[in-house]
């Protein structure tokens, strides 16, 4: 199976892109929704999380396993892949969400100024700003986060007045930063749900970059890059779906990312 691993429901956006462009493949989701949010925890403490849950994946059959999670990219993946692979089995892959997101923002923005909307981990970590300046030093990089904004979501206040406020504030605060901006990735798998509102007070003239075509497409060329990887992996159309909460409180919620699925949820430790 491909494991697909968030501190939350964020990462079912994620699932969703990926299963809509390879809906072929097995699909494992795990979601430490019981230990989140992870945006305000150290490094330490994520990278510790985030190694549970990747070993979790791998326990139950995982040969792949997608971190649809921005702060657990930015604060987690490297050390699992530079220290903990050879242990876990050389064979195997953990990816992320940045380097795919990454990848195509040079080619979209004109003004070569990028706005980062993001948990407060993954502004703190600055992994957008490093990845980008790896192939495209010109670029102007600015990173605002959005504490609010993933508890707008998870209860169900993403479509409300209420939240016009929040999302008015973060991004009249990012452009007065950077006026010049006219490209704004939204660098947390829960933003997606509030587009609506980013629309209404981002410029009309700024693009708005959401993950999850972008890593589907990035998963979609890494297998045909990687053939060894993709004839390990079953192809039976399913998905699975793992929570360390309540599995009731995992399908209310689940459903807003997910709309009309009928899913069955199991209950783990980690």
């Amino acid at each position: 199976m491909i494991g697909v691993f968030d501190s939350g429901y964020g990462g079912l956006t994620i699932l969703r892109q990926i299963r809509k462009l390879l809906p072929q493949y097995d699909y494992l989701y795990l979601g430490d929704n019981a230990r989140a949010p992870y945006g305000s925890r150290s490094f330490d403490v994520v990278y510790r999380y985030t190694l549970e849950a990747v070993t979790a994946l791998f326990d139950r059959g995982c040969e792949l396993v997608i971190l649809a999670c921005n702060t657990a990219s930015a604060k987690a993946l490297r050390s699992i892949q530079q220290n903990d692979l050879a242990r876990l089995g050389s064979e195997r892959r953990v990816l992320g969400v940045i380097r795919p997101t990454v990848e195509v923002v040079g080619s979209l923005t004109h003004s070569r100024h990028v706005g980062i909307l993001a948990t407060q981990g993954t502004i703190r970590s600055r992994s957008y700003e490093l990845e980008l300046h790896k192939s495209n030093p010109d670029i102007s990089v600015t990173g605002v986060a959005c504490p609010m904004w993933v508890p707008l979501v998870e209860n169900c206040e993403y479509d409300s007045p209420g939240a016009d406020y929040f999302v008015q504030k973060r991004l009249d605060e990012v452009f007065r930063l950077d006026p010049d901006i006219d490209t704004l990735v939204l660098a947390c798998t829960h933003y997606p749900l509030l587009m609506n509102k980013i629309v209404k007070y981002a410029p009309p003239s700024v693009r708005i970059i959401p993950q999850g075509d972008y890593v589907a497409a990035s998963l979609q060329d890494y297998l045909r890059r990687h053939p060894e990887m993709d004839v390990r992996l079953s192809r039976h159309g399913n998905v699975r779906f793992l929570t360390t909460e309540d599995p009731e409180k995992f399908l209310e919620n689940a459903a807003i990312f997910m709309p009309s699925t009928d899913i069955e949820v199991e209950k783990i430790t980690l």
